[in-house]
C-alpha cells in the first residue's frame, strides 16, 4: 500500500471532537464536539456550520426525512438543522439515571444502534440499544463500561463493538433482516497496545478501521482481528474515523483536547483538530441513513 500523508483539515480546538459522518450527497462532513456540546459541518468549500446542542451529544446520524437523529445525555432526540430546534424522541435508560449515550452508527436497514456508557467510567453499566424507524427503541446487549467501536460489515452479516474501558472489541453476528445480533465474541483485544479502540469504520474490503485514543494511532484490522496497518497522527487522542470525499479515499479523524494536561497542550497544539489521511489505497462504504 502507498505511505499515507496526513492533512491538517481544522486546526481547531475540539474538546472531544467525535462522530465524524460524511454526507455523499451534500459533499460535506459532520461531527460533534461531545463537552462543548455542538454538530459541526464542514462543506466542500471549507464553509464551517455549528449548531449549539442543550447538553452533551455522543453521536448521531442522518435523517432520510431530514435533519439529524443525536444520541443526547437525556436521551434520543431529533435534531432540526433549518432553524437547530432539538426535540426527545425516547430516553432508552430511564432506569439509568447516570449514563450517557454514546457512539452509534446506522445501519443498511435504517436503525440507529447506540451504546451508552457509565457515568464514571467505572462500571459496566452500559448497554447497547437500537432505534428503529418506528421510533421504537429495544435494548440488544448489556454490560459495558464505555460502548464505542460500533460498526457493520460490507456484507451485513457482522456488527463491532468495542468496551474502550474493558480493552475489548466484539464482533456479533448480525441478522441484518430481523435487526437480531447474537455470538457475541472478542473480535480483538487493546490490552498489548497503548491506545485504546474509540470511534471506527468498516472499508470496501471488510477491514475495521478505528482510532487508538491514548495511542495517538488509527489501526486497520483484518476480519480475523489481526493488526494490518497502524497510522500515527500528530496527536495523543485521536477520538473517531470515518470515510469521505468524493471516492469515499480519505480517512476523516477528529481528536480530543479534553484530554490533554495544560502541561502538555504546548507540546501537543493540535489536539482536538480534524484530520484527514490520504493515499491510503482503500475505500470506505456510503453512510446510511436513518429511516425514520
Amino acid at each position: 500500500m502507498p505511505e499515507p500523508s496526513i492533512e491538517i483539515v481544522l486546526d481547531r480546538t475540539n474538546q472531544l471532537g467525535e462522530g465524524p459522518c460524511w454526507h455523499g450527497g451534500e459533499q460535506a462532513l459532520y461531527w460533534v464536539d461531545a463537552l462543548a456540546p455542538a454538530v459541526h459541518r464542514l462543506d466542500a468549500a471549507g464553509e464551517l456550520s455549528t449548531w449549539t446542542m442543550p447538553e452533551i451529544i455522543g453521536s448521531f446520524v442522518f435523517r432520510r426525512a431530514g435533519g439529524l437523529v443525536g444520541a443526547l445525555k437525556s436521551g434520543f432526540a431529533a435534531i432540526d438543522l433549518a432553524d437547530g430546534a432539538v426535540s426527545t424522541i425516547v430516553d432508552p435508560e430511564p432506569d439509568r439515571p447516570t449514563n450517557i449515550l454514546n457512539d452509534g452508527k446506522c445501519d443498511r436497514r435504517g436503525r440507529y444502534w447506540c451504546g451508552s456508557r457509565n457515568g464514571e467510567l467505572i462500571n459496566p453499566t452500559g448497554a447497547l440499544h437500537r432505534l428503529d424507524p418506528d421510533l421504537s427503541v429495544r435494548r440488544m446487549d448489556q454490560g459495558f463500561i464505555v460502548s464505542n467501536g460500533i460498526a457493520f460489515s460490507p456484507d451485513d452479516r457482522t456488527l463491532y463493538l468495542a468496551d474502550s474501558r474493558a480493552e475489548t472489541v466484539f464482533a456479533y453476528d448480525l441478522d441484518i433482516d430481523d435487526g437480531v445480533i447474537s455470538n457475541r465474541r472478542v473480535f480483538f483485544s487493546t490490552r498489548d497496545i497503548a491506545g485504546r479502540c474509540d470511534g471506527a469504520t468498516v472499508d470496501a474490503e471488510g477491514f475495521y478501521w478505528c482510532a487508538l485514543i491514548h495511542g495517538g494511532q488509527v489501526a486497520r484490522v483484518d476480519p480475523k482481528g489481526r493488526f494490518d496497518r497502524l497510522i500515527d497522527l500528530p496527536v495523543k487522542h485521536p477520538t473517531m474515523c470515518t470515510f469521505g470525499g468524493r471516492k469515499l479515499d480519505i480517512l476523516y479523524v477528529t481528536s480530543a483536547a479534553a484530554m490533554v494536561p495544560e502541561t502538555e497542550r504546548t507540546a501537543t497544539p493540535h489536539a482536538g483538530a480534524l484530520f484527514a489521511i490520504h493515499d491510503l489505497g482503500v475505500r470506505g462504504l456510503p453512510e446510511p441513513h436513518f429511516g425514520g
